[in-house]
């Protein structure tokens, strides 16, 4: 049941109404691609215009704020918890803008939409920094809820799925390893012993999101479990670990081109000797690959939607500053300036065709599952990203020196939107499953080119006509002497 939303801040009715009147046509609502209209509720429709409301008046303003209230120091940083997130959170679950991401049809636990539904949403969502969190959408706790709702059992669901849910909690996903090339997660050499009723680990992990944050309490982590099975796919398991388990060591965080992302942060976590019990293993032991790729579909099509949403963010920055009447190169406002006008066009374009490819693959998944729809989510995968750099770089051009400071979110944006081309699996990854599944088509394409033209041939002889090439010139430069 969508509520209407309220504004409880000090804000005037008057500049309230002409922020809404002025920057857009009309609400969200109005802008679904023609496309998608048919799949899209009206309570999605209806909470679509809640979640722009929030995140543009509640949670971009108030992104600043987090910030700030992080303060200075590594250890601080790392160890503190804005008020101003749990202030947001309160009046997002008021506004029934919570746990959106769990789709309809594939779990129970969730708010009752589509992929496709919360594809819109997660759009605006990623707009702000604080709005993920806001609402209980943040990565990586979306992806390891989801592993929880489809594999976990009932005792991991009540220990751990319910207060992920309430966001009692916070979580990590352990993957990547420091030593190996973990773009092909056959590599993973994180050791996980049987020992009895136990499993025991051994080995190391970084570029763990959200371990920094000290409300992080429970590791997903991937190891593997049968480094002699014949099958590669079946040597690997997926476990739950305990955050405060004797032996696990976080060594330091990982910086992002100079952001440190606190308190979520990204570690670099040693295990030694870290002893869970058999209960932890996650849908049973070497089924590891199963586990993450029920994950990691849908986690991807989460970033890419939240992807564009920084763009659309990017572009209006551009706009912005184009049309600031204090600046004026060469005596001109920059929207006078035709290379301006042409990178917004391109940009528009490319914003608007991308989210079709997103939405595209949440449609997929809707109708199948992530499984079904590999090669539409790896397109999106590949495409946003690249597409959503190109137009941040643009409004950081338009920008020029406070494009690339502190003063604006443009720079940070950018940091954030080139780990996209990396996480969940680099673009050459995808890029070579998609070439190598399209040129399966090949073999039967060169057949059916071949059949076509023998085909041509015959008609031409049925008819009596010749084929000629119109361009022939015949041109000899003399007989050759011998």
């Amino acid at each position: 049941m969508s509520v209407p939303y309220s504004i409880k801040d000090q804000k005037s009715e008057l500049s309230q109404n002409l922020m809404v009147s002025t920057a857009d046509s009309g609400p969200a609502s109005s802008k679904i691609p023609m496309i998608a209209q048919h799949y899209v509720s009206e309570r999605a429709r209806k909470t679509l215009d809640i979640v722009e409301k929030f995140v543009e008046e509640e949670c971009i303003p108030a992104d600043a704020v987090f910030h700030q209230q992080l303060g200075e120091g590594t250890a601080h940083r790392f160890s503190t918890h804005p008020k101003i997130m749990d202030e947001l959170k309160e009046k997002a679950k008021k506004l029934g803008l919570w746990n959106l991401f769990l789709a309809k049809g594939h779990f129970k636990e969730g708010a009752g939409f589509s992929n496709l539904e919360y594809g819109l949403m997660a759009e605006y969502l990623g707009k702000s920094r604080t709005a993920s969190e806001a609402t209980n959408c943040a990565a990586p706790d979306t992806g390891n809820m989801e592993v929880l709702a489809k594999y976990g059992t009932e005792e991991q669901k009540k220990q751990w799925l319910a207060p992920l849910l309430a966001s009692e909690i916070r979580s990590a996903f352990l993957m990547t390893e420091p030593d190996v090339a973990s773009s092909d997660a056959t590599n993973i050499t994180l050791r996980m012993r049987k020992e009895g009723n136990d499993w025991v680990l051994n080995g190391s992990k970084w570029w763990s999101s959200g371990s920094g944050d000290p409300r992080c309490k429970i590791y997903i982590v991937m190891g593997k479990s049968d480094p002699e099975n014949k099958s590669v796919y079946k040597q690997q398991s997926v476990i739950l670990v305990p955050a405060d388990t004797p032996g696990i060591t976080i060594h330091r965080m990982l910086s992002v081109y100079g952001y440190d992302d606190a308190p979520h942060g990204h570690g670099h976590i040693s295990f030694d000797n870290v002893r869970v019990p058999d209960t932890c293993m996650i849908l049973g032991a070497g089924r590891g690959f199963e586990v993450i790729q029920g994950r990691l579909g849908p986690g991807r099509i989460h970033h890419a939607m939240r992807s564009i949403g920084a763009a659309e963010r990017a572009l209006e920055f551009f706009l912005a500053r184009i049309n600031d009447p204090r600046k004026t190169p060469f005596g001109e406002q920059l929207h006078k300036h035709g290379i301006m006008l042409e990178r917004v066009a391109r940009s528009r374009i490319e914003i608007d065709a991308a989210r079709l490819v997103v939405l595209n693959a949440a449609i997929k998944i809707d109708q199948t599952n992530a499984k079904g729809a590999l090669k539409e989510i790896a397109e999106a995968k590949v495409l946003v990203p690249t597409m959503a750099l190109t137009v941040i770089d643009r409004a950081v051009q338009a920008f020029g020196g406070a494009g690339v400071c502190q003063d604006t979110p443009l720079a940070n944006m950018w940091a954030q939107g080139r780990t996209m081309r990396i996480v969940d699996g680099p673009d050459e990854v995808h890029l070579v499953q998609l070439g190598r599944n399209e040129n399966k088509r090949g073999v039967g394409l060169k057949k059916r080119i071949d059949w076509q033209t023998n085909r041509t041939a015959e008609i031409f002889k049925q008819y009596g006509v010749e084929s000629p090439d119109p361009l022939a010139l015949n041109r000899i430069s003399g007989k050759a002497k011998l």
